[in-house]
C-alpha cells in the first residue's frame, strides 16, 4: 500500500467544527495505527515529532495580585504545548499532576481553645486547604507517615523526618479607647479591636529535631498569608496544634498540587476565500481580540485573486495567532462567512495550563509527573517479565 500523502496525513490530524457538530472526533482502535500500513513504534521517529512549547509564564501578574505571597523565583501559572502524542499520553500527565504528585498539608488539628462563631471541625477543613510552603528540597526529603490502623501494622512513628508541627495562638481584644468609640457609633472593626481577624499568616511554625537545619529565609508557611480563616470579637480566643504530613491528591484534594491543570487543542481557522471590507472587520469581530488581523489587500493578491482587482489597499482578514481562539463557532453563524471559512483542531497538538497551588513550580509539576509516569511503565514491565518467567 502506498505512503499517504502530506495531505491525507494533515486531514488525518484534523477535527472539523462544524455549526453543530464536530467531526472526525474517534481515533483508531489503536491510535495512530491505519489498516495496511506500517506503524511500528520507532523511538527516533516519536523524537522527531515529538515537541514541547512554552508560551507564557504569568507569575508577575500573580505576584502583583498577591503581594509577598510567594518567593519572586517560584512560577506557579505556566502554558506550554505537548506536540505529537496521544490523548491518552496526555490525560495520564494531567491526571498525574492533579492526583500523585505529593505535596504538604495540615492532616491533623487538636483544639485546646476555640471559642470563635466557628464549629471546630469546619475550622479544622479551612485550615487543611491551606497551601503551604518551604524549602523545596527539605520537603522533597521528608519520609512518608502512616496512620495507625487497627489491625494492620503498617502505621510509623511521628518523627521530624515526617511531620511539621504548626501552632496558631490568636485572641481578639478591646484597643484602647474602643469602647469609647463604640459607644459613639463606630463600628470599623479595624479602630475598636485587636486581632479580629485570623488569616494564614498566623500560622507559626515549631521547628523540632532536624528541622532545625532547614534553610531559615524559607520558613514552612502559607503560600499565601492574607487567607482570612476566621473572625473574632473580644473574648475570643482560637488555641490550636497542627501536624502536617506529606501526601497526594489521590487521597485528599488538599494534596493536590495545582489549582487548575487543563488541556485543549489548538484551534485551527482556514480563510478559504479572501474576506475584504466590512466583512474582514465583521469576521474579525467573531473571534477574541488578537486572533485576527487585518491588513490590507496588496498588488500581489489581486493577481492572485480576481475579485480583489478593485480593492486594493481595503482591509483584508488574517490570521494571527489562532491559539487564542475560543472554537465559539461565531464566524460560522453568518451567511456571509459560508464556504470561505473553516474551523478546526489538531488532534495531536495539546495546550496544558498549569497553575500551580505555590509549594511546586508548575512546569516542576509537569516534570515530576513525566517521572511518576515512568516509574508506572517500569513496575508495569518487572510485573509482565515475571509473568513471562
Amino acid at each position: 500500500m502506498p505512503e499517504p500523502t502530506a495531505e491525507e496525513l494533515e486531514r488525518r490530524n484534523r477535527l472539523q467544527i462544524l455549526p453543530e457538530i464536530v467531526s472526525d472526533q474517534t481515533s483508531t482502535d489503536f491510535p495512530g495505527h491505519w489498516p495496511g500500513e506500517n506503524h511500528a513504534y520507532d523511538l527516533e521517529k516519536f523524537k522527531k515529532n515529538f515537541k514541547v512549547q512554552f508560551h507564557t509564564d504569568d507569575t508577575a501578574s500573580l505576584m502583583k495580585a498577591q503581594k509577598h505571597a510567594i518567593p519572586s523565583s517560584r512560577r506557579i501559572d505556566q502554558v506550554f504545548s505537548l506536540i505529537g502524542i496521544d490523548a491518552s499520553l496526555a490525560n495520564a500527565f494531567r491526571r498525574i499532576m492533579i492526583s500523585e504528585v505529593p505535596t504538604l498539608a495540615i492532616e491533623d488539628v487538636f483544639i485546646y481553645q476555640n471559642t470563635s462563631v466557628i464549629q471546630d471541625e469546619v475550622f479544622a477543613h479551612r485550615l487543611g486547604l491551606i497551601p503551604l510552603t518551604a524549602d523545596r528540597l527539605s520537603l522533597h526529603n521528608m519520609a512518608w507517615y502512616t496512620k495507625p490502623v487497627e489491625g494492620e501494622p503498617t502505621a510509623t512513628e511521628l518523627t521530624d523526618q515526617n511531620c511539621v508541627i504548626l501552632h496558631l495562638q490568636v485572641k481578639c481584644e478591646w484597643k484602647e479607647g474602643g469602647l469609647e468609640k463604640a459607644a459613639k457609633g463606630v463600628s470599623d472593626p479595624n479602630e475598636l479591636y485587636v486581632n479580629h481577624s485570623v488569616y494564614a499568616r498566623d500560622l507559626v511554625w515549631q521547628k523540632h529535631g532536624k528541622q532545625t537545619e532547614w534553610p531559615e529565609d524559607d520558613p514552612v508557611r502559607s503560600v499565601y498569608p492574607d487567607i482570612l480563616i476566621a473572625k473574632m470579637r473580644p473574648g475570643q480566643e482560637v488555641i490550636m496544634k497542627m501536624h502536617a504530613h506529606k501526601g497526594i491528591g489521590q487521597d485528599h484534594a488538599k494534596f493536590s498540587p495545582v489549582a487548575t491543570a487543563s488541556y485543549r487543542l489548538l484551534p485551527t481557522i482556514d480563510i478559504l476565500k479572501p474576506i475584504v471590507g466590512a466583512d474582514a472587520k465583521k469576521f474579525q469581530g467573531c473571534f477574541p481580540p488578537g486572533v485576527i488581523r487585518l491588513d490590507s489587500v496588496t498588488s500581489e493578491d489581486a493577481k492572485k485573486y480576481g475579485e480583489l482587482s478593485e480593492k486594493e489597499g481595503e482591509p483584508k482578514a488574517v490570521v494571527a495567532n489562532p491559539m487564542g481562539d475560543t472554537v465559539s463557532r461565531e464566524a460560522l453563524r453568518h451567511p456571509e462567512f459560508k464556504d470561505k471559512v473553516r474551523l478546526g483542531r489538531v488532534r495531536d497538538h495539546f495546550i496544558f495550563k498549569v497553575e500551580s497551588t505555590g509549594q511546586w513550580d508548575s512546569d516542576e509539576l509537569f516534570l515530576h509527573s513525566v517521572q511518576l509516569l515512568k516509574t508506572k511503565a517500569q513496575r508495569i514491565k518487572r510485573g509482565l517479565d515475571l509473568m513471562m518467567k
